[in-house]
């Protein structure tokens, strides 16, 4: 939350992997920035989900892990769909069947290794006229900031609907070296066992 406030950033969505527990976590700090979101793994690829009330599994198919969000009423992007290197990645035929049930697609990722895996998805977006998102995907807090959306003032998921169209990005790929602070946190986890 202080790398929040030290770069002037008024709202962020939280997210982990299948867990909204740090999103909470990170909400009782400063409630009036932390939007709580989770990225969740369905069987196809991954989608991020912001205003997430519930905790959804991993590992379900798109379709029900999209009628899981749209009961919270949660704000559905897709998160670095083309990004190939990741497990994440979606088939296109995969993606066109669920575009109609997503609010937006990342078009642009920070960590993503090949600047191509971004143009891929921006061209999808504007392909069939769906608004973008980015994210700096930060898994440390130096990473806080890399891409931001800059939007105007907005409450709730359907208000971030709203003003997401209007959104103007303001990016930074990261260095590659920043997985290396991924896996040395899964070490470290691991060997600590929290």
């Amino acid at each position: 939350m202080e790398a929040c406030r030290r770069k002037g950033i008024d709202r962020v969505v939280v997210t982990d992997h299948n867990t909204i527990a740090g999103a909470l976590a990170a909400q009782k700090l400063d409630p009036e920035r932390v939007i709580v979101g989770e990225e969740i793994m369905t069987t196809r690829g991954e989608l991020l989900a912001a205003f997430v009330r519930e905790r959804v599994p991993p590992n379900l198919s798109p379709q029900e892990t999209l009628r899981r969000l749209k009961d919270q009423g949660a704000f559905i992007s897709v998160s670095h769909p083309f990004d190939r290197l990741r497990n994440g990645a979606w088939r296109e035929e995969d993606l066109l069947e669920i575009l109609p049930q997503v609010d937006a697609i990342e078009v642009f990722n920070s960590r993503c290794l090949h600047a191509r895996f971004n143009r891929e998805a921006q061209a999808f977006a504007e392909k069939h006229r769906l608004p973008g998102t980015v994210g700096s995907d930060a898994h440390a807090a130096f990473e806080v900031g890399r891409s931001v959306l800059l939007l105007e003032p907005f409450e709730g998921p359907e208000e971030m609907r709203e003003v997401v169209r209007r959104g103007v990005p303001r990016t930074t790929l990261s260095s590659p070296c920043v997985h290396f602070v991924s896996r040395y946190a899964v070490v470290c986890k691991s060997l600590t066992g929290t």
